[in-house]
C-alpha cells in the first residue's frame, strides 16, 4: 500500500515554513520521497510544533519502507495534535504493515470516532482486518467502503478474498465479477478469478481470465506466472516454460519462478537447465528445504550420487524430521558402497514415521515431511515465500557494509554543501582544508574521482621536490595514499609526526592509511572478511584461513588523536569502524554513539551503528539508527529497512 497526500489545511506559518511545507508535499506528489525528507526536515528544525510537517515526512518514509521511522513522525504529529485523524489513519496502516495490528486497530477506532464519515478508514482498517485474519469484521468494513464509494475495484477484491478465506466461494465469485465490471482495465479481478477458478478445476476458464490481465497490463508478472501454471496443468509445458522466462525478465530474482520452472524443465527432460534453476533458487532461498530435496532427485537422474547425498545431507540438515530425504539418502549410500550409512538413514527414517504416526491419531495426517509417499514436485503459487528476504541477489548482503572511513582526500566534485556542509563543519578541519589549498583537497568518506595518472603524475613531482614544509608533506601522503603507495604514504606521515607529534589529523590520515593497506594486502590474499549483514545476521565474521590481519596501529594513532582532539565526532567514526570489522561490536557501538554524541546529525554514524545492531540480533533499534540515517540524507538506509524493517507477510 502506498500512502498518497490528501487534502491538508494550509500550514500556519511564516512564509519560509510554508514554502518548505508546499515543497515537501510537491515532492512527495511526485514520489521524489528523499527530497520531500530533505525540505521537511528544514521545516521542522524551525518549527517542532508542525504537526503536518511530521505527517508528511511520515509519508515520505513510508513510501521509502522506513515503517519504524514513519511510525515516529505520525506519533509526534499525533502528540502535537491529539485530533489529527489523518495521522491516525496512517500510523494505523504503517502499524499494520510492521504486523502491530492489534496497536493499528486501535488508531483506526480513534479515527473513526474523530471522522466517521470518512470512507477510507474503513477501506484501510478493512485490509487490516483481512491481514490478521478477522474476516467477518473486514467484509463488514469493505461493505461500509462499499455503500460510500461503490466504484473503487480492490474494495470488491478485497472482500472476496475475505469471502474467500471464509469458504464461500460463490460470493467471492461475485465479488471478483464486480471488481472486473468496475475497472476492466486493471489485471487484479482477473488473477483472482482466474485463481479461483483453477482451484475448482475450471483450467480452461481460469486460462481465458489470465489472458485478458496479460491484455490488460503487459507488465504485471502475476498474470504470466498464473498462465504458466495453467498452461502446464493443460500440459503445454512449452508454453508455460515461456511465460516463466517473461517473468524473469520481468523480475530477475524470483525465486519461486526459478523453482517452478526447474520442475517443469524436469518433466519436459531438461535436467541440465533444470539444475541451472534449482542452483539459483538455492543462492536466493538458500533456507528452504525442498530446493536441496528437488535438486537431489535430480542429481540422482543425472547420475551424480554424491551431489545428491549432499544435497539429501542439507536438507535433513534444515529438517531432521524428513524422513523420506533419509530413505532416499539411505539408498544412494546403498549404491555407493556405504552399507552401514545406508542402514543408518533407514533405521532413522524408519524411527522418524513411527514417531509421527505414534503422536497422531489419524495416520493420514502424518506430516507431509515424514510421508515418505509424497512427491515434493509440485508448482507453487506466486504468492509463495520460500524463505525470508535476503539482503543481496547474490545471497551474501555484498552491497550493504559499513560506510567508509573519513580522512583528508582528494576530490574534483563537491560533496556537500549548504545544510549539509554546516552540519558537518569542524573549524580545525576547514583550517587545515584552506592552509592545503583548497579544492581540490577536501574531508570525506568520498573515493577520489580525479584519474588515477593525474594522481600518480602529482606523487611523483611532489617526491622529486625535498621539502619539509608542512603541506608539501601533507599533500605528498595524501598523494601517495590514493595511488596505493601504501608504505609510502605510512612513511610520509610518520616523518610528519615526528616533526609536529602533537597534530591530531596526522594520525587521522596515518590511520586511514593503514587500514587501507590492511584491507588492499588482505584482499590480495583473499583471506579478509569484512563486517555485513549476511544472510544470517549470527553468523561470525568470516576470518582469513591462511594469515590474519588487525588494524591494531591504525586503532593506535585513532586513539592518540582522540587524546589530542577528544570532541572530533569524526575519530571516534573512524575508530568505531576499525572495531567492528575486527569484531569488537560493543566497542564500536559505543564509539559510534560517541560521535553521535559529539555531533546529533551524523548520518554515518547512525548508519553504521544501526548496522551494528541489526548485526548484533537487536534489529529494531538497529532499523531506527538506519531510519535516523535516511531521514539526515544516507540513500542506502531505505535498502536496508526495506529488507529489515517489515515483517515478512507484507
Amino acid at each position: 500500500m502506498v500512502l498518497v497526500v490528501l487534502s491538508l489545511a494550509p500550514l500556519r506559518a511564516q512564509y519560509n515554513k510554508a514554502y518548505f511545507f508546499w515543497m515537501g508535499r510537491e515532492h512527495i506528489i511526485e514520489n521524489r520521497y528523499r527530497e520531500a525528507i530533505r525540505s521537511l526536515n528544514v521545516l521542522l528544525n524551525v518549527d517542532r510544533e508542525a504537526y503536518e510537517g511530521f505527517l508528511l515526512r511520515g509519508i515520505a518514509k513510508y513510501n521509502l519502507e522506513d515503517l519504524l521511522g514513519a511510525d515516529i513522525d505520525f506519533t509526534r504529529a499525533i502528540d502535537i495534535n491529539p485530533v489529527y485523524t489523518l495521522a491516525y489513519q496512517y500510523r494505523a496502516i504503517t502499524r499494520a504493515r510492521l504486523g502491530n495490528y492489534e496497536d493499528a486497530l486501535r488508531d483506526f477506532e480513534e479515527a473513526v470516532s474523530l471522522r466517521p464519515e470518512q470512507s477510507g478508514i474503513y477501506y484501510s482498517r478493512g485490509v487490516t482486518l483481512l491481514l490478521s485474519g478477522q474476516f467477518e469484521k473486514a467484509a463488514a468494513d469493505f461493505d461500509t467502503f462499499i455503500h460510500y464509494d461503490p466504484r473503487v475495484a480492490d474494495a470488491y477484491i478485497n472482500r472476496g478474498l475475505c469471502y474467500l478465506s471464509m469458504k464461500d466461494t460463490l460470493r467471492a465469485e461475485a465479488d471478483f465479477d464486480k471488481a472486473i465490471r468496475t475497472n476492466r482495465e486493471s489485471p487484479d479481478g482477473y488473477n483472482r478469478r482466474g485463481n479461483l477458478r483453477m482451484t475448482r478445476g475450471q483450467t480452461a476458464e481460469a486460462l481465458d481470465d489470465f489472458n485478458s490481465a496479460i491484455v490488460c497490463d503487459t507488465t504485471y508478472a502475476p498474470s504470466y506466472f498464473n498462465r504458466a501454471l495453467a498452461l502446464n496443468k493443460l500440459r503445454r509445458p512449452g508454453e508455460a516454460l515461456r511465460d516463466f522466462d517473461h517473468v524473469l525478465r520481468l523480475d530477475s530474482t524470483s525465486s519461486v519462478t526459478y523453482f517452478n520452472r526447474a520442475i517443469v524443465r524436469t518433466q519436459v527432460g531438461d535436467y541440465n537447465r533444470a539444475l541451472d534453476d534449482y542452483n539459483r533458487v538455492a543462492i536466493y532461498s538458500p533456507d528452504n528445504v525442498l530446493v536441496y530435496y528437488n535438486r537431489a532427485l535430480l542429481y540422482t537422474r543425472l547420475g551424480e550420487p554424491r551431489a545428491a547425498i549432499d544435497d539429501y545431507s542439507r536438507a535433513i540438515e534444515l529438517y531432521p524430521d524428513f524422513a523420506a530425504a533419509y530413505i532416499n539418502r539411505s539408498e544412494l549410500k546403498r549404491q555407493t558402497g556405504d552399507i552401514r550409512g545406508a542402514k543408518s538413514d533407514l533405521n532413522t527414517a524408519q524411527q522418524k514415521i513411527a514417531e509421527y504416526r505414534s503422536r497422531l491419531w489419524d495416520s493420514t495426517r502424518v506430516s507431509e515431511f515424514a510421508d515418505t509417499s509424497r512427491r515434493f514436485n509440485r508448482l507453487l503459487s506466486f504468492d509463495t515465500k520460500l524463505t525470508p528476504r535476503r539482503l543481496a541477489e547474490s545471497g551474501a548482503g555484498s552491497n550493504i557494509s559499513l560506510l567508509p572511513l573519513f580522512k583528508f582526500t582528494m576530490r574534483d566534485s563537491v560533496v556537500v554543501a549548504g545544510a549539509a556542509a554546516e552540519r558537518y563543519y569542524v573549524p580545525a578541519i576547514d583550517s587545515l582544508t584552506r592552509r592545503l589549498g583548497g579544492r581540490p583537497y577536501e574531508f570525506s568518506n568520498r573515493e577520489s574521482d580525479i584519474a588515477t595518472d593525474s594522481l600518480v603524475r602529482l606523487s611523483r613531482q611532489l617526491a622529486d621536490i625535498p621539502s619539509d614544509d608542512y603541506c608539501h608533506l601533507f599533500r605528498l601522503g595524501v598523494a601517495q595514499s590514493l595511488v596505493r603507495q601504501y608504505t609510502s604514504s605510512v612513511g610520509t606521515f610518520s616523518t610528519m609526526i615526528e616533526l609536529y607529534p602533537a597534530d591530531a589529523f596526522l594520525y587521522i590520515n596515518r590511520s586511514t592509511v593503514r587500514a587501507e593497506m590492511t584491507d588492499f594486502i588482505s584482499s590480495i590474499s583473499q583471506g579478509y572478511g569484512r563486517i555485513t549483514i549476511d544472510n544470517d545476521p549470527a553468523k561470525k565474521l568470516r576470518s582469513g584461513t591462511t594469515r590474519s590481519y588487525d588494524y591494531d596501529e591504525a586503532i593506535a594513532d585513532l586513539n592518540k588523536a582522540a587524546k589530542l582532539m577528544p570532541d572530533v565526532a569524526y575519530i571516534y567514526y573512524n575508530r568505531a569502524n576499525l572495531q567492528a570489522i575486527s569484531g569488537r561490536l560493543p566497542e564500536a557501538y559505543d564509539d559510534y554513539s560517541r560521535a553521535i554524541e559529539l555531533n546529533p546529525d551524523f548520518a554515518e554514524a547512525y548508519y553504521n551503528r544501526g548496522l551494528v545492531q541489526i548485526y548484533m540480533k537487536d534489529t529494531r533499534k538497529g532499523c531506527l539508527d538506519v531510519s535516523k540515517a535516511g531521514e539526515l540524507g544516507i540513500a542506502q538506509a531505505y535498502e536496508v529497512l526495506n529488507l529489515y524493517a517489515a515483517p515478512e507477510h507484507n
